[in-house]
């Protein structure tokens, strides 16, 4: 039977987690049940395991899991987060690269602009007295502090619209019952 099911991002990626979890639950215990082991003379029964109906279940399973991801994936591509022209599949494109950048930054701003390094010894070896070193920066460290709390914002503001179309916005699929 087709049914028509209403999700938002957050309930499907949720449902898709429920049906991947049957599934791996389903072919644990096909692997425990499939095969037993009897001594010569034994009389034991055989675990109760039907391969045909195990075989259709999980079939049915990969086929919803196949129809929802394609409806998701064409969601994120066709709907645009609110007061943006960002669609939720580029969104999610540009916070993973706004992320690196955040971590270079990160790293940047956390230096000093002035930074003793180990000192090495001169030509002579051990007997040459130790030159000290400094590292410098070649940028200005509050700029890069600045940049970094301004990006900051700037993924937030971009999470927040996307957890809002994920937790509001809805879409239709026709998904076939697994029960039938």
């Amino acid at each position: 039977m087709i049914m028509i099911k209403t999700f938002t991002s957050a309930s499907a990626n949720k449902y898709l987690r429920r049906l991947e979890d049957e599934k791996s639950l389903l072919l644990s215990r096909e692997t425990t049940v499939c095969t037993f082991v009897r001594a010569q003379g034994e009389e034991v029964a055989a675990p109760a395991y039907d391969y045909a109906a195990t075989r259709l279940r999980v079939a049915r399973i990969d086929a919803v899991v196949c129809k929802l991801r394609h409806a998701l994936h064409a969601f994120n591509v066709e709907t645009l987060l609110p007061d943006s022209d960002l669609t939720i599949d580029e969104a999610l494109v540009v916070l993973a690269q706004l992320s690196g950048e955040q971590r270079r930054l990160d790293t940047m701003r956390s230096r000093q602009p002035c930074t003793r390094v180990t000192g090495s010894r001169g030509w002579g070896g051990n007997s040459s007295p130790v030159i000290i070193e400094y590292e410098y920066t070649n940028y200005d460290v509050a700029e890069a502090e600045r940049d970094y709390q301004e990006l900051t914002d700037r993924i937030n503001d971009l999470q927040l619209k996307l957890d809002l179309c994920n937790q509001t916005v809805t879409f239709d699929v026709e998904l076939q019952s697994l029960d039938e």
